[in-house]
């Protein structure tokens, strides 16, 4: 069982997955800065300079009147915090889009090299008229 373990563990699917996971997160720091650090201003720009990760609603609990979103928390108080939740799913986006540029990109890399890997091979000719004949022929001579 242990031998298994080992050769399951060996398998570059389960390496590539592992890298996979571990340059996903750093990937994820870095849209999260993206977003926060560059996206995020500016849409909080073009929305009169509201800070948009503070946006929320007061669902029960008392917020003193321009409270942080952590200050209402921190609070006690249930919040629907929809900036958040607006930040999120634009960090997805920007997460999905730019994964997809990457594939998009390295299927056009593996493309290209197995075009200039492969050469161009030429079918297998298959029997010609008289080959077939000539076989079609001796069948019918077994058969007799």
């Amino acid at each position: 069982m242990i031998q298994e373990f080992k050769d399951f563990i060996a398998k570059g699917n389960v390496m590539d997955m592992a890298v996979g996971i571990i340059i996903g997160a750093a990937f994820t720091a870095i849209v999260t800065s993206l977003v926060g650090d560059l996206i995020n201003p500016i849409i909080g720009l073009f929305m009169g300079g509201v800070d948009f990760t503070n946006n929320y609603a007061v669902l029960s609990g008392d917020v003193a009147e321009g409270a942080s979103l952590e200050a209402a928390r921190e609070g006690g108080a249930a919040v629907f915090a929809y900036g958040s939740f607006i930040m999120a799913l634009i960090n997805f986006l920007i997460i999905a889009w730019v994964v997809f540029i990457l594939v998009k990109m390295v299927n056009r890399v593996k493309d290209a090299a197995a075009e200039e890997e492969a050469p161009e091979e030429e079918a297998p000719a298959g029997p010609t008229q008289e080959e077939l004949l000539a076989e079609i022929r001796d069948a019918l001579k077994a058969r007799a």
